[in-house]
Formats: C-alpha cells, structure tokens, sequence
C-alpha cells in the first residue's frame, strides 16, 4: 500500500470489507437460530456471548471497509446498532414458533444486521460529517432495532407482555424488564446523540435521558398492562418523540436539560409509587 499510487488496493479493501460483513451477519444469524433452542437463564448466557461477539466483530469488519485506511480509529457510536438488532433479533425470534417461520425470521435477522453495518461503513468511510438524510437512516434503522429490541425483552422476561403478567406478577421481573429496557434505550440514545453532540459528557448525558425516558414508559406500561406487542410499539414511539423533543433542546449546559432531567425523575417516582401499589 505504500508503493506508488493508492488506488490500485482500493477495490480490494472494499470487497474484504463486504465479504467481512456478509461472514458476521452469517455468524449473527447462526447464534440468533442456535438460541432458540434453548430456554429459561441459558438465553441470557447466550445473548451476553453474542452482544460481546457482535461487538468486536463490527470493530473488525468496519475497520476492514474503510478504503484508504486513513482513520484513527472505530468510534464506539459505530458498534451500537449492528450489536444491539442483533440482540433484538435473538429475543425477538423467541414469538416465532418452531417450524418453516423460523426460516423468514432468520433471513430478516440477516437482512436486518447487513443494513445495519452497511448503514454504520457507509458513516464511518464518508470522510465528512452526518448529513439530515445520514440521520435520517440510521434514526429509522435505531427505531426498528428499538421496537424489536423492546419485543425481544417482553418475550425473555417472564410476565413481559400483559398476557404473562396475571400469572407471574414479579416485582423482579419488573424490575429486569425495566432495566434491560433502559439499557437498549442508553445505547441506542448514545448512538443518536453522537451524530448531534461531539463531546462524550454530552452524548453520555443524553443517552442517561433515553434510559430514563424508556425506563419510566415500560414501567408505566406494564402497570397498566398493554397487550402484547402494543407495548413495545409505544416504548418505540416514545423513543422517536423524545430524541424529536430532546434532540432539539441543545447541550446540556441548557437550562431545559435541567428541567427535562428532574420532570424525569419526578414521573419516575410517581411510576415507582403506581407499581408498587400494583403490586401490593
């Protein structure tokens, strides 16, 4: 590569780059087949190997499908939503009973992970900052890997959906349902907020927000026990109606971040008290 001009190696590295992802969306859609045939903890286990697989697997293929290997480095932002549909798949694909449906479901898990990682190359090796249609793709993809995600932890967690909820009743599994949540909503929040904040303080602070935000929605909703997939699709629309509204409020050194944070805290604690009383 340091011989003479560069361009020769380029389609190479470009054809590695997409061969690359084509192997770890196989390696995705095998480990979201292999654990439906487990139940109960293992899932968890399981889901743990492939969120930390999936992770180090982007480092490498994005790394590979940048050209001119002139970057310093995979941002972490670019990691978050290959791993995390990932994860959405592996929960979702647990509503899908055993039979020929398996085999849409895995093929949309692949479709759904390839997007992803050509959405995240296509970011990381265009040389410039994200434009209104750039985050306008990766808003739609974060929503769709939200909504499944949400559907995915409703389906692990014992009493996730409603119909569940009158047999178990679980102020642990509330809890599970509601901290897992969050933290699908933290990621997927800091991969948003990258695209509009350059400090970390600042993305990590936004993304705390989502985390709440989500946190206090799911809770809300299954105390009031939505059906089944209603709640995941609400959870999902309050994720796109909170990055519209916090998205527009500036960094945090805003005063509306203040009061966005404490008008939180205080749905959060009515939320808390509701549940609590729900559950006697």
């Amino acid at each position: 590569m340091n011989r003479g001009s560069s361009a020769p190696p380029l389609p190479a590295r470009v054809g590695e780059g997409r061969f690359a992802r084509r192997d770890l969306t196989l390696a995705a859609v095998a480990g979201v087949g292999l654990s439906r045939l487990l139940d109960g903890e293992g899932v968890w286990l399981v889901a743990a190997f492939v969120l930390a697989g999936m992770l180090l697997g982007s480092l490498q293929v994005l790394a590979e499908d940048d050209p001119a290997a002139e970057t310093s480095g995979v941002p972490i932002e670019s990691l978050i939503l290959p791993a995390v549909a990932t994860i959405a798949c592996l929960g979702a694909i647990r509503l899908v009973p055993f039979g020929l449906w398996l085999a849409p479901a895995l093929l949309a898990t692949g479709l759904i992970v390839e997007r992803c990682l050509a959405i995240e190359s296509a970011l990381l090796t265009s040389r410039s900052a994200a434009g209104p249609d750039e985050r306008a793709t990766v808003l739609i993809a974060t929503l769709l890997v939200a909504f499944l995600a949400f559907t995915g932890v409703a389906a692990l967690v014992p009493g996730g959906f409603a119909a569940q909820g009158a047999a178990a009743g679980e102020g642990a599994s509330l809890a599970t349902l509601t901290a897992v949540d969050a933290l699908i909503a933290f990621l997927l929040g800091y991969r948003v907020a990258a695209l509009r904040v350059t400090r970390l303080r600042d993305a990590l602070w936004s993304a705390a927000t989502y985390a709440l935000a989500i946190a206090i929605g799911a809770a809300a909703l299954r105390a009031m026990e939505i059906p089944r997939l209603i709640g995941p699709a609400l959870l999902t629309l309050e994720f796109y109606l909170w990055d519209a509204f916090h998205g527009g409020t500036g960094r945090r050194r805003d005063v509306s971040w203040i009061w966005q944070t404490a008008l939180l805290v205080g749905l959060g604690l009515i939320v808390l008290a509701w549940n609590q009383r729900a559950l006697g």
